[in-house]
């Protein structure tokens, strides 16, 4: 398994970012100033009462061990680090915890080309887009507001009202080029 590097890059009219993404309709659970893993795991209580679902001590380990993450981390690389302190918790409950998240909107789940999801934290600055080495599966996050500004000309010119939007980009880092 390949572990993804997450990078900031600078391009030329952009900026460099760690976490970030916009919705028009952002989720209730997720408004305000920048969330930590505090506000997060606040967040995820609401979410957790206002579905009548039972909190568990397993459930909030790993949505703070995840919230703590600052990669796109897989199941697999999650459950490793859960479970170096709680050797007992198994991959399914991994898997309910971070459909949770993600339901929520709390975590968002990515594929970059290699067929395995990977999630990230809500991006707490705002949105961001990617950037993949397709050799070594570096990740890096960049912000170029002349590229969001002509997405959201294309999406008027077309009547498009945007809700949610990704950029990927493909190629070599400096390292593999």
């Amino acid at each position: 398994m390949v572990e993804r590097n997450l990078a900031k890059v600078e391009v030329a009219g952009s900026r460099p970012v760690s976490r970030s993404i916009s919705f028009a309709h952002p989720s209730p659970f997720t408004q305000g100033p920048a969330m930590q893993p505090v506000n997060k795991m606040g967040a995820l209580k609401s979410y957790i009462d206002a579905k009548g679902l039972k909190s568990t001590s397993q459930r909030d380990f790993i949505a703070d061990t995840f919230f703590r993450t600052t990669t796109h981390i897989s199941l697999d690389e999650l459950l490793k680090r859960v479970r170096r302190k709680t050797p007992n918790i198994g991959y399914a409950t991994v898997y309910r915890t971070m459909k949770l998240l993600t339901e929520c909107g709390l975590a968002i789940a990515r594929q970059f080309g290699d067929g395995q999801t990977r999630y990230e934290n809500l991006p707490a600055d705002g949105h961001h887009d990617h950037i993949i080495c397709i050799k070594c599966s570096k990740i890096a996050e960049f912000h170029n507001q002349k590229i969001e500004q002509l997405q959201m000309e294309a999406a008027k010119k077309l009547g498009f009202t945007v809700i949610n939007h990704k950029l990927e980009l493909y190629g070599y880092c400096p390292d593999c080029g």
